[in-house]
C-alpha cells in the first residue's frame, strides 16, 4: 500500500487531543463507577468502537493507495516556427491598435493553444533574426512576444527567404527528437510583398521534405498610413506613406508548399482557423514509459468509519446502571 500524503501536524494534534480527550472521559467514568459500587467493564467496548473508528479517519486522511497497475504514457507533439515580420508597415492603425499589437495578441492565444508542442519565433525584415529557440516554456514565449517591435530588425525591405531558410535548417538539425517531417510547421506571418531574390530555393526544400508551410496575412486592402515617432512614414516625394495588406506573395508561398494561407483585417479573423488546421496535423511520438498507477482509496477507509460511527450512534451502552 501506498500513502498519497505523509502524516502531518495536524494528523499529531488530532491523534494526541483524541487520547488525551478519551482519557480523561475515561478516568471520569471510571472515578463514577467506582463512588457507585457498580461495574464499568462495558465502557471498553465503546473505547474499542470508537478507536477503530478515529483510526479509519486518519488512514483516510492520509490517502491510502493500492491496486497498483502499469500504464503507458505517451508524449506526442510538434515542432513549430514563427517567423514574425517586423517592418515597418506593421505599425499600421489599420487593424486596432496596429497590425503589431493586434498580431502580438493572437499569438499569445496561438502559443495557448499548444502547450504540449515545441515553439520557435523567428524575428524577420530584409534580415532574420532567431528570438526563441524551440521550447516548451510558453511564459517565455510570451514574453518574447510581447518584446516584439519594429525596432528589432533592420528595415531595407521584406525578404522571406532568409526566416524560411533559418527556420529550415534549425527544423533539420540532427539533434531534433521529430523524425518525421511532417510534424515540423512553419507559419510565416506579414503585411507585405516578398521582394527577395531567394525564395524559391528554400520553398523548394520545404516540398521536398514535406514541411508544412502556412501563411497569415494581417493587414487591410484600404490600408493605412505607418505611424512613426515624428508622425507618418514618408516617401521621397514627402508624400505620405500609404500600407497596404498584399496577399499575393503569401498565398503563392502556400501554394507551393500545400499549405494554406490566413488572413486578419478589419472584418475576418481566421486565427481560430488556422489553430485547428495545425491541430489536425498529427504529432510525432517522443517519447514513452511505462509507470506504476495507483488510486487513492480513501472513501473505503472513509465509509468504514460512517458505519462505526452509525453503531455507536445507535447504540446505546449504560456504563453505569442505577
Amino acid at each position: 500500500m501506498n500513502w498519497l500524503y505523509s502524516i502531518t501536524s495536524l494528523e499529531i494534534i488530532l491523534i494526541g487531543l483524541f487520547i488525551l480527550l478519551y482519557i480523561a472521559y475515561f478516568v471520569r467514568v471510571v472515578r463514577t463507577a467506582r463512588t457507585l459500587s457498580v461495574g464499568y467493564g462495558r465502557v471498553f467496548l465503546k473505547l474499542v468502537l470508537r478507536t477503530l473508528m478515529f483510526t479509519l479517519i486518519i488512514v483516510a486522511l492520509l490517502g491510502p493507495s493500492f491496486g497498483e497497475s502499469k500504464r503507458e504514457v505517451k508524449s506526442v507533439g510538434k515542432d513549430m516556427f514563427i517567423l514574425v515580420d517586423l517592418s515597418q508597415s506593421m505599425n499600421a492603425p489599420d487593424i486596432q491598435p496596429t497590425r503589431l499589437e493586434k498580431l502580438k495578441f493572437e499569438l499569445k492565444n496561438l502559443i495557448e493553444a499548444f502547450s504540449s508542442d515545441r515553439i520557435g519565433i523567428i524575428i524577420f525584415s530584409s534580415e532574420a533574426f532567431t528570438q526563441s529557440p524551440l521550447t516548451y516554456d510558453q511564459n517565455a514565449l510570451n514574453v518574447f512576444v510581447e518584446t516584439l517591435h519594429t525596432g528589432l530588425v533592420p528595415n531595407a525591405g521584406t525578404d522571406f527567404g532568409p526566416p524560411i531558410k533559418m527556420a529550415l535548417n534549425k527544423l533539420t538539425e540532427d539533434d531534433s527528437p521529430l523524425t518525421s517531417q511532417k510534424s515540423k510547421i512553419i507559419l510565416l506571418i506579414s503585411d507585405g510583398e516578398d521582394f527577395g531574390e531567394n525564395t524559391d530555393d528554400a520553398l523548394q526544400d520545404i516540398a521536398e521534405m514535406g514541411i508544412k508551410l502556412f501563411t497569415l496575412g494581417i493587414g487591410t486592402e484600404r490600408g493605412s498610413k505607418i505611424r512613426t515617432r515624428n508622425g507618418f512614414k514618408k516617401d521621397n516625394a514627402g508624400n505620405d506613406v500609404v500600407t497596404k495588406l498584399d496577399p499575393r506573395s503569401l498565398k503563392t508561398l502556400a501554394n507551393k508548399t500545400d499549405g494554406q494561407y490566413f488572413e486578419i483585417n478589419e472584418t475576418n479573423n481566421d486565427i481560430n482557423r488556422l489553430i485547428n488546421k495545425i491541430n489536425n496535423i498529427e504529432g510525432e511520438l517522443r517519447d514513452s514509459r511505462q509507470v506504476d498507477v495507483s488510486a487513492n482509496r480513501y472513501y473505503y477507509f472513509l465509509l468504514g468509519a460512517i458505519f462505526l460511527l452509525l453503531i455507536d450512534v445507535i447504540t446505546n451502552l449504560r456504563v453505569i446502571r442505577i
